[in-house]
């Protein structure tokens, strides 16, 4: 389904001579073929679309910091391409949580899990990233963790 919507949007994108769309959803088609290649390494035929998905964020998160240092470098046409592509690679992601239902999944994880010191970080991390590939951001969510376990 993911890489159906991936392959249908470079289409579109194509038709339409939005060159800077076409590129961004290449990008993403490359780091997917990479997954695949990974996950072929390790006896599965394909990626998962958590693999996939978790790939996009981590896409995300690098162009962030690409905005940052644009700006701190005076670059705001570079920053303004990198906030198209991050809008671009966010349409394949489903809904992000909000505050309020990141901090209650991980409550239900928690207690889920039966977690009661910082040793259950791991268990916890690897339950939210099954449950909930995508959705949120796992930096973020990896202080929401150690706050609740200390």
């Amino acid at each position: 389904m993911l890489r159906e919507d991936i392959q249908n949007a470079l289409k579109e994108a194509m038709k339409s001579k939005d060159m800077l769309e076409v590129n961004a959803i290449r990008m993403i088609i490359a780091g997917l073929k990479e997954k695949d290649v990974d996950a072929r390494g390790k006896g599965n035929k394909e990626a998962t679309d958590a693999d996939l998905l978790a790939m996009m964020q981590t896409m995300i998160k690098q162009r962030r910091e690409s905005i940052e240092m644009f700006i701190s470098g005076s670059r705001p046409e570079l920053a303004e391409k990198e906030e198209k592509e991050i809008k671009i690679i966010e349409r394949f992601l489903p809904k992000q949580l909000s505050a309020d239902e990141v901090q209650a999944a991980v409550k239900a994880v928690i207690s889920s899990v039966g977690a009661a010191s910082m040793k259950d970080m791991g268990k916890v991390m690897s339950q939210l990233r099954t449950q909930y590939a995508g959705q949120m951001d796992f930096g973020a969510v990896s202080a929401i963790i150690k706050s609740l376990l200390s």
